[in-house]
């Protein structure tokens, strides 16, 4: 027997009235002394009817309980912190620590032998993990899905890309209401996450990269059969990772983060995943600097074409051979020995997948484009480094050098950006201060800044647009993010003034303000930082604990593992 295996069942077996006490009150909510007798495992669920993304996932748990129950476990469901996107301020990436400290304090403290995390939105996906990373007890991940692609008069539509790129359209009077309405009852016709290649399709799919999910977990839509087979195939799975003793330690390791940051490129995925990856990393010891980032990225084509880079959605993608297929394209740059949740490599597990749609995914001989999706860019402005999706952007604006316009904070731009009388120009670089991990306060997606409706009319749909902010998976443009340090403490953003030239220069990876040295320390010296968001309470803790992007926004006080002993037994 492993030791994740005897630590429920040494659980139940305890002697005087503490083992008395566990057996009679399981046996009250109807289990029997042979349910006590199997590994516990528990079922880590995010489910919540305040978050549309994760609100099937009472059914998908279902199946995860018949399949630890087929394998000879004892199957136990409890709630965690869900994170959703849409009904959550300030934003839910204010609230992914607090997740995942919630996640890691019920797997250790429950006298549990392994955990199916049950996930979905994109933030309860890593806090799911990184919880679960830091306990170290044998873990798999289960998503539940993206959702059905959207139609309308013969159109695909996507959650939220199409969101903001009608909203543009619709304020700039090239659509009437009565469409813009239309669209909104069609946008979003199932359960499950934003079907787009967003942040919640890049981390469910990046979760197969990293070896933590079983093949399938990336894009079998929410609605589909598969996708419950999928759960009950990996309530069967735990019970064997229990049996072995496979922890997530063994699996996220240098060699699987490369992985995982290869299929990020070659699938156009997700900025946030820049924040998410290294803050996972962190709990498992792994060094994950934002140069590894950009080094995978160079050598990595883009082979899949998804939007909002592409042409096509998650529901297209699974149709195509899913992620696996991607995989399996991708093995001649991967670590195909990696060690994964199946017991298998990564690559045996890829080992049968097929391309059915060459349109979609792209063999690496004939990518869509020859590197990979992003970039990390360095420079007076960003010396800790930033991030831009170029996969995204205008190729246009990918080499600009224009005049800065500044907004201090979220306020500021709702407030004037689309004021008739504001002084703007095609060739401005918005410029968002104060919207980072303390500033946001969170790091709120906001770094897609709109377009002020004055140059919409005109025909504009694109700019160049910095912050220290994030901005959802599914956005697009010329948009510069994560800047750091960020302006809250004292980076050279917060330096920036009306005027400034600032050069974005994508192939070369710089981002600097042509504004002097001299000058740039005359305007420190006169700089203060903002008074804090908070000042009591979890968002006192969270700014004074969290650290900066670079590093994935967790708190200093959390990065590494602490794994999961035996359950406190008392001596009397």
């Amino acid at each position: 027997m492993s030791k994740t295996a005897s630590r429920s069942q040494d659980f139940f077996r305890a002697e005087g009235v503490a083992g008395l006490t566990r057996r009679a009150f399981t046996t009250a909510s109807g289990y029997e002394p042979a349910d006590m007798a199997r590994p516990l495992i528990g079922i880590c669920n995010t489910f919540s009817e305040l978050n549309h993304c994760n609100s099937h996932l009472r059914a998908l748990s279902e199946a995860v309980k018949r399949g630890v129950l087929q394998a000879g476990g004892f199957p136990l469901e409890f709630p965690t912190i869900s994170l959703g996107e849409i009904y959550l301020s300030p934003t839910s990436m204010l609230c992914r620590n607090l997740a995942a400290m919630d996640t890691e304090e019920m797997i250790r403290g429950n006298p549990l032998s392994g955990v199916v995390l049950l996930t979905n939105c994109d933030k309860t996906t890593p806090a799911a993990l990184m919880g679960a990373a830091s306990a170290d007890l044998p873990a798999i991940m289960v998503s539940g899905g993206p959702m059905l692609n959207g139609h309308y008069q013969g159109e695909i539509l996507g959650a939220c890309t199409d969101c903001r790129r009608y909203t543009a359209e619709y304020e700039a009077g090239a659509i009437n209401a009565e469409t813009y309405k239309a669209v909104e009852a069609n946008l979003v016709r199932s359960a499950g996450h934003c079907m787009v290649m967003g942040t919640a399709s890049t981390m469910n799919s990046l979760m197969e990269a990293l070896g933590v999910a079983l093949p399938g977990n990336g894009a079998i839509p929410a609605s589909d059969s598969r996708r419950t087979q999928l759960a009950q195939a990996a309530g069967r799975q735990i019970v064997q990772l229990v049996e072995r003793d496979i922890r997530p330690s063994q699996i996220l390791t240098a060699e699987a983060f490369d992985n995982a940051i290869t299929l990020l490129h070659a699938v156009g995925g997700s900025t946030n995943a820049i924040v998410h990856l290294p803050a996972i990393a962190g709990r498992v010891g792994v060094d994950l600097p934002l140069a590894r980032f950009d080094e995978i990225s160079r050598r990595t084509p883009l082979i899949a074409n998804m939007r909002p880079s592409g042409d096509y959605q998650m529901e297209d993608l699974f149709y195509a051979g899913g992620i696996p297929a991607v995989l399996k394209e991708l093995l001649p740059l991967l670590h195909g020995d990696a060690l994964t949740v199946t017991g298998r490599s990564l690559a045996e597990n890829v080992a049968d997948a097929e391309v059915s749609n060459r349109d979609i995914i792209r063999p690496l001989d004939d990518p869509l484009a020859p590197e990979g999706g992003l970039s990390i860019l360095r420079g007076n402005l960003a010396p800790d480094g930033a991030v831009i999706k170029h996969a995204a952007a205008s190729p246009a604006l990918c080499q600009h050098r224009g005049p800065a316009l500044v907004f201090k904070d979220a306020d500021d731009v709702k407030a004037r950006i689309h004021d008739p009388a504001l002084d703007v120009t095609p060739d401005h670089v918005l410029v968002l201060q104060n919207a980072g991990p303390i500033g946001g306060p969170g790091m709120p997606e906001i770094g897609n800044l709109p377009i002020p409706r004055k140059l919409l009319k005109q025909g504009l749909r694109d700019m160049v647009r910095i912050s220290d902010a994030r901005m959802s998976g599914t956005s697009y443009g010329t948009i510069v993010l994560h800047v750091a340090p960020e302006t809250a403490i004292g980076g050279p953003l917060a330096l920036v003034r009306d005027g400034d030239e600032i050069e974005l220069n994508v192939a070369e990876r710089r981002l600097q303000l042509h504004v002097s040295d001299a000058e740039l320390a005359e305007r420190r010296a006169v700089w203060s930082a903002p008074p804090p968001a908070y000042t009591r309470g979890y968002g006192q803790l969270y700014l004074r604990s969290v650290n900066q992007a670079p590093l994935g926004c967790d708190f200093d006080f959390l990065r590494g593992k602490d794994p999961a002993g035996p359950v406190w037994q008392p001596k009397f």
